[in-house]
């Protein structure tokens, strides 16, 4: 007895990952073990069967109603194909809503709630893909003037000067906002420095969204 699951990854959302597992928690554990990846996989929903494996007749059957969804590149002249899809999560609960129903056991279909934790991954993972698109952020553009102090929302002691329009000093040294919030944070993945940075009480994330408004 196992089950098939469907997981999400604020790093790639325009993919789930379907896959068995005897253990869903200790899969997700395995996944998430990586330092390669900048956020970890959760559990949208999970299917229990009784059979190991019976995730590769779902993959099979979606290969078979559109063979493009499947994550499938080539590496050192291998073939490689992945348990990736490009569909929603919504998408993929609609299929495992079918088979439970065809199967006669939607009580074996369970959706998992998301944590507190997780939907603010998705959000500010949501927020540097916006950043992305944009130009580079610059204090001026903000009106706010070199030597300008900024306090770091998660721990307002700790002050930082506007250095210059890309740039911050902190200790006396010269970095960049995203540089230091993921310093301070502990994390191996860059971030983006407008979420974790205010002027005068606003983040300046908010402030740059109200100029460009």
């Amino acid at each position: 007895m196992g089950y098939i699951y469907i997981l999400t990854n604020p790093s790639f959302p325009d993919y789930v990952k379907i896959g068995y597992a005897d253990d869903v928690e200790k899969r997700l554990a395995q996944l998430n073990r990586s330092e390669c990846i900048p956020y970890a996989f959760r559990v949208y929903a999970t299917y229990e069967v009784d059979a190991r494996l019976t995730d590769m007749k779902v993959h099979s059957m979606i290969d078979q109603l559109n063979p493009d969804l499947r994550a499938i590149d080539n590496f050192n002249g291998k073939k490689r194909v992945r348990e990736f899809y490009a569909i929603s999560k919504e998408a993929a609960y609609t299929i495992f809503e079918a088979i439970a129903e065809i199967s006669g056991s939607p009580e074996k279909l369970v959706k998992w709630n998301m944590t507190s934790e997780e939907a603010a991954d998705e959000s500010e993972a949501e927020i540097i893909r916006e950043n992305a698109r944009r130009k580079p952020f610059r204090f001026s553009e903000c009106n706010i003037p070199f030597g300008s102090k900024l306090e770091y929302i998660e721990d307002k002691s700790i002050e930082v000067e506007v250095y210059d329009d890309r740039h911050i000093l902190f200790d006396g040294e010269i970095t960049s906002m995203s540089a230091l919030a993921q310093k301070l944070k502990g994390f191996d993945h860059p971030v983006q420095g407008t979420l974790w940075f205010s002027y005068n009480g606003k983040v300046l994330d908010e402030l740059r969204r109200e100029m460009e408004n």
